[in-house]
């Protein structure tokens, strides 16, 4: 995956200060490109990124914003077109909340935010980048379980549904100059306190009985990226969950 592919070109990556958007930016700097890490509230996290990414010889900014927040959004890409970094020609929507709420409590504020920053503000970044009509390339990161019902995250589920719909519509919408994919990582970083044995419990309903890591989904982001010949497409990264049907 370090092959130098990309060298001169220049990656947003939202949601880069750590998780997987760190792991996606480093796999992205590692082929030769350089990167505009967004984060929201992890300043000293994209900070480190930042550092990570120059280390290995190539360009990086960190740029702050409040996805949820339609403003913002364009700020921020008119920002990461000025981070003396060249022109974007590649963006990944990485970032995302994961609030827990039910059907029966979901509130329509909680649902408006999620959808703002988990759906809405990558169309806005999408657009804005097809407005530059330069080619280039758009990878999303989705989830493995937004097909089947997420009781328990109701409005993140939606989200990632409305987003992979999005996925399919920019593809025919703005060919040929942008290529546009998406990325749905399964069982890949733990929450925070999770147990050993709710983890142990959850890899075994995976088709290869663990959980995969972060670099897993970084080295499908760096092959859609590096994949010309490849739009409108779904890689799921969920070590064959979606195959077993159920999670």
């Amino acid at each position: 995956m370090n092959i130098k592919t990309l060298v001169g070109r220049t990656a947003l990556v939202t949601g880069a200060a750590h998780r997987l958007g760190r792991a996606i930016a480093d796999a992205l700097a590692e082929g030769g490109c350089g990167i505009v890490v967004h984060y929201h509230s992890s300043a000293s996290e994209a900070e480190e990124t930042v550092a990570a990414i120059k280390a290995q010889g190539v360009a990086g900014a960190a740029l702050r914003a409040d996805l949820a927040d339609p403003t913002q959004v364009e700020s921020l890409w008119r920002e990461a077109q000025k981070a003396a970094l060249g022109p974007v020609d590649i963006l990944v929507n990485c970032a995302a909340v994961f609030p827990s709420d039910d059907l029966a409590g979901l509130a329509p504020a909680t649902l408006e935010h999620t959808l703002r920053l988990n759906a809405v503000a990558p169309l806005l970044l999408s657009r804005l980048f097809a407005a530059q009509g330069s080619p280039g390339v758009i990878v999303h990161i989705l989830d493995a379980r937004m097909e089947a019902p997420l009781r328990r995250h109701v409005s993140y589920g939606l989200s990632k549904q409305m987003l992979a719909d999005l996925t399919r519509l920019m593809a025919l919408e703005f060919a040929p100059k942008l290529r546009v994919n998406a990325v749905a990582p399964g069982l890949v970083l733990p929450p925070p306190g999770m147990e050993p044995a709710q983890a142990e419990r959850l890899a075994r309903m995976n088709l290869l009985n663990r959980w995969g890591e972060p670099r897993d989904v970084a080295r499908a982001v760096r092959y859609l990226v590096d994949s010309p010949f490849v739009t409108g497409q779904v890689l799921y990264v969920d070590g064959g969950a979606s195959l077993k049907g159920g999670w």
